[in-house]
C-alpha cells in the first residue's frame, strides 16, 4: 500500500477480525463475498490504495453525483446504482448537490483527487443545453471513465442513458386524447434542460397528430409541489381539462391546485405524472403516471462504466429507454364541454 496502515485499522473499519483482513489481502478463497467487500470498502474509506493483487477483483471507488435527494426519483437512481456497483466489488461514493452547497465541479475535483476509478453523473450539467460542458471533455481527456444519466446536451460526447422523454409525453397525450380530452396542458421543467425539451417535443407531436389546430398550453415550472400548484392555476385559467406533468411531484401539486379551485380529480380534470416512485400508487386518487425504467437504465450505465474501467472501448452515444404508461385513478373521460 502507498501509506502505512495496520490490520487492526482495517479490521476496525470493516467490523471483522484481523485474521479475516489478512486472508482478504492475501487473496485467499475462504472468505465470504460479502465479508470480502466489507474489507475492500474499508480500504477505500480509509483512503488507502488496494494491494495490486486485489485490483482485478475491484478498482476501488466510483463517484456518483446526483441532485438533491428531495425528489424521490433521485434516491431511486442512487440506490440502484449503488447496489450494482457494490455487487461488482466497487465502492460508490455518493455526492449530493443542493442549492448553495458543493457544486458539481467541486465534487469532480474532489473525486479526481481521490483517484476514483470512474464517475456516474445523474441529471447533472450535462443535460443543460446552455451550460459549459467542457468539464466532461476534460475528464475524458484525463482518462477518467464517465457515464451520464438523464439527458445529454448536443455538445456532450460521452456514453449517456435516459428515458425516452418524447415517447413518454406522446404516450400521456395519446391516452388523454383517447379519453376525449382536447384542452390538454403540459407542466414542464426548465426549457434549457434536455428532458424538458424532449417532453415538449413529444407533447407537440402528439397534439398536432391527434388534435390538429388545437392550441398548445405549456407552462414552464420548477420540480416541486408548490410549483405544481402554481402551474395548475395557470393551466386551468387556459381551460385545460387535462394536464401532463414532467414529474410526479409536479402532478401532486397540480391536483392540489385543482382542488383549491373546487375541482375534483379525475371528474373535472385529469392529471398524469412522470417517474412512478414508491409511494405514488398510494396517492389519492392513485396517480396515472409514466414509469421510468430506472433499473434498466442503471444496469446499462453501470455496465458501460465498468467496461471503460476494464479498458474496453465503448460507444460515445446516448441510449434511450422506452417508458411505460401506468394507468390509475387520476385520469378519466373528459367532462362535458
Amino acid at each position: 500500500m502507498s501509506q502505512r496502515i495496520t490490520l487492526a485499522d482495517i479490521a476496525g473499519q470493516a467490523g471483522v477480525s484481523t485474521a479475516t483482513v489478512s486472508r482478504v489481502l492475501n487473496g485467499k478463497d475462504n472468505v465470504a463475498d460479502t465479508t470480502r467487500r466489507q474489507v475492500l470498502v474499508a480500504l477505500d474509506l480509509l483512503g488507502y490504495e488496494r494491494p495490486e493483487s486485489l485490483h482485478q477483483a475491484s478498482r476501488g471507488l466510483v463517484g456518483l453525483i446526483v441532485p438533491e435527494l428531495s425528489n424521490p426519483i433521485f434516491p431511486l437512481f442512487a440506490q440502484e446504482i449503488e447496489q450494482l456497483l457494490a455487487s461488482s466489488g466497487h465502492t460508490p461514493l455518493l455526492c449530493t448537490q443542493a442549492p448553495g452547497g458543493t457544486s458539481e465541479d467541486e465534487y469532480i475535483e474532489m473525486l479526481v483527487e481521490r483517484g476514483v476509478a470512474g464517475i456516474i453523473f445523474v441529471s447533472g450539467r450535462h443535460a443543460d443545453t446552455t451550460g459549459d460542458v467542457t468539464r466532461y471533455h476534460r475528464l475524458r481527456e484525463r482518462g477518467v471513465p464517465i457515464v451520464l444519466v438523464n439527458g445529454n446536451a448536443p455538445t456532450v460526447t460521452a456514453p449517456g442513458f435516459a428515458t425516452d422523454d418524447r415517447t413518454a409525453a406522446r404516450m400521456a397525450v395519446e391516452h388523454l386524447i383517447g379519453l376525449g380530452h382536447r384542452r390538454i396542458g403540459l407542466a414542464m421543467g426548465a426549457a434549457r434542460m434536455v428532458p424538458a425539451q424532449r417532453k415538449r417535443s413529444g407533447y407537440v407531436q402528439a397534439m398536432e397528430a391527434g388534435l390538429p389546430g388545437e392550441r398548445l398550453r405549456i407552462v414552464e415550472t420548477l420540480y416541486s409541489y408548490e410549483a405544481g400548484t402554481t402551474a395548475a392555476h395557470a393551466l386551468l385559467a387556459q381551460g385545460c381539462t387535462a394536464v401532463v406533468c414532467s414529474s410526479d411531484i409536479i402532478a401532486l401539486g397540480v391536483i392540489q391546485g385543482a382542488r383549491s379551485q373546487g375541482l375534483t380529480v379525475p371528474r373535472d380534470i385529469s392529471v398524469i405524472g412522470y417517474d412512478d416512485t414508491l409511494l405514488i400508487p398510494m396517492t389519492s386518487p392513485p396517480l396515472t403516471t409514466v414509469r421510468q425504467p430506472v433499473a434498466r437504465i442503471c444496469r446499462a450505465a453501470v455496465s458501460t462504466l465498468l467496461d471503460q474501467i476494464r479498458g474496453e472501448k465503448v460507444a460515445e452515444v446516448e441510449m434511450l429507454f422506452t417508458p411505460d404508461l401506468i394507468v390509475r385513478g387520476s385520469t378519466a373521460v373528459a367532462p362535458p364541454a
